[in-house]
């Protein structure tokens, strides 16, 4: 297969690190005794999900996001513990503030994860792994990194190799690599796209290498299709962006039953709304861009948001833009979770913002 022509970026070494089952970690160390058993961290209501394993409780096929009587049906005999979040917060702060001190420019992208652009960094790798070495004898923490010359890679790399991964890929060695692997190694590719390239005998990135552009643009038009054929040769140019302040802030309910009546799921909306504005307000933070999450019964999860003319925190006026999203989806399926966001927060330094755009879709986690 030949490498399709491509502009390439200034050279780029960036490290994904990931904490490897970061909750289980943390409990492991307040409950050294049991090291080595099956680990679950899970809520006890009827609706829990498992938030992380241990890696003896992944042999049994119990992962995230699972249902948490789904996993006590695969691993009776495995430890439950109820989630310590503000445990998992000050360990968190904890490895970051480390990583930190060594390493200038970093991008925390969630409680247990960061990217790390190193490319000015004199031997990259050495520092890195005496960092890992670093962070494990004053965390506790055992840390996979990737690295690559892309997010894109050093995060592939990262995933595949867990746990306590340290490898370095290229793009070319990344193409070849994952050629075998299924396209959902590829971020950006979620579930419903998989199925879709399935469908038309794409299971692989080899395959996805191999397909037609044409045709993908065909099938998916022309930005999603562009963007999947770059993706499965590992292109990606887009930056470690040092931390700031947050973007956006958001409120979410999950329903001990689900919810079919849109009148009562108003309700809720409209209780959602008031207590996020009033966050915002005693915070002094504005945005522009209001969104909505939903979840069904089946847990498909549907986004939709729209960018307003001037940023705001008064429910007066975010509260007609909620109800006018869910009204415009309408779901057809009994409702598990519904959840509200305001983004796109005051920057000092930045031009004032353009007038609305239209309503569209937003993926987001709240």
């Amino acid at each position: 297969m030949s490498i399709p022509e491509h502009a390439e970026g200034p050279r780029k070494v960036i490290a994904h690190c990931d904490i490897d089952a970061f909750y289980a970690s943390v409990e492991l160390l307040k409950r050294p005794d049991l090291m080595g058993k099956p680990l679950v961290v899970a809520g006890t209501g009827p609706r829990s999900v498992v938030t992380t394993a241990s890696y003896e409780a992944r042999k049994f096929g119990i992962d995230s996001a699972m249902p948490a009587a789904r996993a006590r049906s695969l691993c009776p005999h495995a430890v439950f513990l109820p989630p310590d979040f503000t445990a998992y917060r000050a360990k968190s702060k904890e490895v970051w503030d480390l990583v930190r001190e060594r390493i200038e420019r970093i991008q925390q992208v969630g409680i247990d994860e960061a990217y790390l652009d190193v490319t000015e960094v004199d031997k990259p790798l050495r520092v890195l792994r005496a960092l890992v070495a670093e962070l494990q004898e004053r965390t506790g923490m055992t840390m996979s990194v990737g690295v690559g010359p892309s997010r894109l890679v050093a995060k592939t790399v990262s995933a595949s190799f867990k746990p306590a991964a340290f490898a370095a890929l290229s793009r070319q060695d990344a193409c070849e690599r994952f050629a075998g692997a299924s396209t959902r190694i590829l971020q950006g590719v979620g579930p419903k796209t998989a199925e879709r390239l399935a469908a038309m005998g794409i299971t692989t990135v080899g395959d996805l290498q191999a397909h037609q552009h044409e045709v993908l643009v065909q099938r998916f038009g022309e930005r999603m299709g562009s963007y999947l054929k770059t993706r499965s040769w590992f292109y990606d140019n887009s930056p470690v962006q040092a931390g700031g302040p947050a973007k956006s802030r958001s409120n979410e309910t999950t329903f001990p039953q689900d919810i079919s009546d849109h009148s009562e799921l108003e309700t809720v909306l409209h209780g959602l709304t008031e207590g996020l504005c009033a966050t915002l307000q005693r915070r002094e933070i504005k945005g522009r861009n209001v969104a909505i999450k939903v979840r069904l019964d089946d847990w498909t999860t549907v986004t939709r948001a729209r960018s307003l003319a001037a940023r705001t925190n008064d429910p007066e006026t975010v509260m007609p833009v909620v109800i006018e999203l869910f009204r415009a989806y309408a779901p057809e399926r009994p409702v598990r979770l519904l959840g509200v966001r305001l983004a796109a927060f005051e920057d000092p330094v930045s031009a004032p913002p353009a007038a609305g755009t239209p309503a569209g879709q937003l993926t987001f986690s709240l």
